[in-house]
């Protein structure tokens, strides 16, 4: 893409300040430059076209012009197509033409090449234009990725290939059935919006799963042998040591699937039976969610939105791993991120790259640390830090010094309720007085799944679930200010959401605001059980209750509100 800048400077299409724009919207978007350059007006459609031609030396065609051959769509599969977002054209003396819309993407020609075996020739046409021809040509068609399976077992024979024998594993891993078998459970798991995609070796079978809105569900099994091919493909795309199986190995993979630009974070962990691995699945183009989009009630955002503008202070967001802190964290830093405030994050890993921000990720292999990279942080004059994680003593007294001299502190801790946090802090060696002076409020939060709004069906609720949820009707009825018996919701399963009756997640909070009362409290080192008391007196609305009021908003379910919560 460097190439097309340079050139469009070169020949005074564009201007260094377009460009540095475009260049911070996508940072911040995590579209492609492509898209910004014609959004912003740099140019439109046409001269785009033209300027990718000229800088690539790469010939334009007209998609509604030309028919794909037979021999063309035979090469190129649909789960391809879609992935790489390409349309094959033409097939002959080994040389395959295809039409894409990025002709600077050499992984597209890279993996087309591998699992074709043909020389790659590319065509230029716009990214509309591929799209509507993949749906024409292609329509909903996918590979089955039992049939994928199938073809593996008939085509492919896996030797006794060492695993220390980097040649042959390479070799292995760039074999046309296991790449299309990768390519299509990506392309599936994006679709359905998976967070995790699990690839895992039992002693006599080989599990392919993912998780979607928390669930984890299998997608295919291939046969156990093949464990040792699809680790060293992913290896291989994740710049991994394909001959190391022996150590846990993390690393990245970086894709465009279907115009998305979609960052897989590769974990590899050694099993008695061959390398367990895990792929988050970061959806960048879904972009970053705003503190209106999360779930966060209208009655409470405006507080939160008064303690992410404080001077000063300590702002914790609570709960087990997997329940949305660090997206809360995201969306606080995206509402206060202006061009007069300077905020350094320190994460581990770096989630999403967020224009405007200095983030630092951690490197335990070189002891890089919360505690040693927040020393370093507060000398470079930061107005906002923003702490993965307070993991430990050290940084919990960095943490709550940087407070006291003037800085904002956003961080996470791992506690059941909001009030825990406290407690968790004085564990931690944290002096009471010093918490009273630094810590502004503590976010506690769950995520729990929406219902699908293609299935969605009221009924009314049972004494039982009344029971379970410790709410009467009457204080149904005063929450939903109505003077009719409270009408619950649960989803009855569709094509929409694969019969689950749910779609999408959503948050429920607990907000723990200090005041002289509960910091009187903490001096005297109360159990946490006690300020959770004392809050609520004050009104503060617990997990379980704000899931409730999600569940008379039709939202989600009885069911989801019990598994996340626990009655307090």
């Amino acid at each position: 893409m460097e190439r097309l800048i340079n050139y469009l400077l070169e020949k005074e299409l564009a201007t260094e300040q377009q460009i540095e724009k475009a260049r911070e919207q996508q940072r911040q978007s995590q579209q492609p430059m492509t898209s910004l350059l014609i959004e912003l007006g740099i140019l439109d459609r046409g001269g785009l076209l033209k300027a990718l031609s000229e800088a690539s030396g790469m010939e334009v065609v007209d998609l509604e012009r030309i028919s794909p051959e037979p021999a063309a769509l035979e090469k190129v599969p649909a789960s391809q197509a879609r992935l790489y977002g390409v349309i094959p054209l033409k097939f002959q003396d080994n040389s395959l033409t295809i039409a894409l819309s990025d002709p600077f993407n050499l992984r597209v020609v890279d993996d087309l090449g591998f699992t074709t075996g043909a020389e790659i020739i590319g065509k230029l046409a716009p990214r509309e234009d591929i799209h509507k021809a993949i749906q024409k040509i292609y329509g909903s068609q996918l590979e089955s990725l039992g049939d994928l399976v199938g073809e593996i077992e008939k085509k492919l024979t896996v030797s006794s290939v060492s695993e220390t024998d980097a040649e042959k594993l390479k070799d292995l891993a760039s074999q046309t059935p296991v790449v299309k078998l990768l390519d299509t459970v990506l392309l599936q798991a994006v679709n359905d919006k998976a967070s995790d995609v699990h690839f895992e070796p039992f002693e006599n079978e080989y599990r392919i799963r993912y998780r979607v809105d928390g669930v984890i569900y299998e997608l295919v099994k291939p046969p156990s042998s093949l464990h040792l091919a699809i680790a060293s493909r992913i290896k291989v795309i994740a710049n991994l040591d394909v001959a190391e199986s022996r150590l846990p190995q993390d690393g990245r993979i970086m894709m465009t699937i279907e115009g998305r630009n979609v960052d897989l974070r590769v974990s590899t962990l050694p099993t008695i039976y061959g390398e367990s691995i895990v792929m988050r699945v970061l959806d960048k183009s879904a972009g970053h969610l705003g503190l209106d989009r999360i779930g966060i009630h209208e009655d409470t955002l405006g507080l939160i939105r008064e303690f992410i503008q404080l001077p000063n202070g300590i702002i914790l967001v609570t709960g087990p791993t997997g329940s949305g802190k660090t997206t809360t964290l995201y969306s606080a830093l995206k509402e206060i991120n202006t061009v007069d405030t300077k905020i350094i994050t320190t994460e581990d890993p770096v989630e999403y790259d967020i224009s405007g921000l200095i983030q630092v990720p951690i490197n335990p292999k070189i002891d890089l640390t919360f505690a040693k990279s927040l020393r370093a942080i507060l000398r470079q004059d930061p107005d906002i830090i923003m702490v993965g994680e307070i993991r430990d003593e050290e940084t919990a007294q960095i943490a709550t010094q940087a407070a006291l001299t003037g800085h904002l502190v956003f961080s996470t801790l791992h506690t059941n309720d909001a009030p825990g946090a406290v407690t968790r802090l004085l564990d931690m060696e944290v002096e009471p007085f010093l918490i009273t002076s630094t810590l502004r409020a503590v976010i506690a939060q769950r995520l729990v799944r929406t219902l699908c709004q293609g299935c969605k069906q009221e009924y009314f609720p049972t004494d039982g679930e009344l029971k379970d949820l410790g709410v009467t009707r009457e204080k149904c009825a005063v929450w939903k200010h109505s003077d009719v018996s409270p009408r619950f919701s649960r989803g009855k399963g569709c094509g929409q959401c694969n019969q689950s009756g749910y779609k999408g997640l959503t948050g429920i909070y607990e907000i723990f605001e200090l005041n002289e009362e509960l910091r009187a409290m903490i001096i005297e080192r109360v159990p946490s059980s006690e300020l959770m008391r004392a809050a609520r007196q004050r009104g503060m609305r617990t997990l379980r209750e704000d899931g409730i009021l999600k569940i008379l908003e039709g939202s989600t379910t009885v069911e989801e509100v019990l598994k996340e919560t626990q009655l307090s």
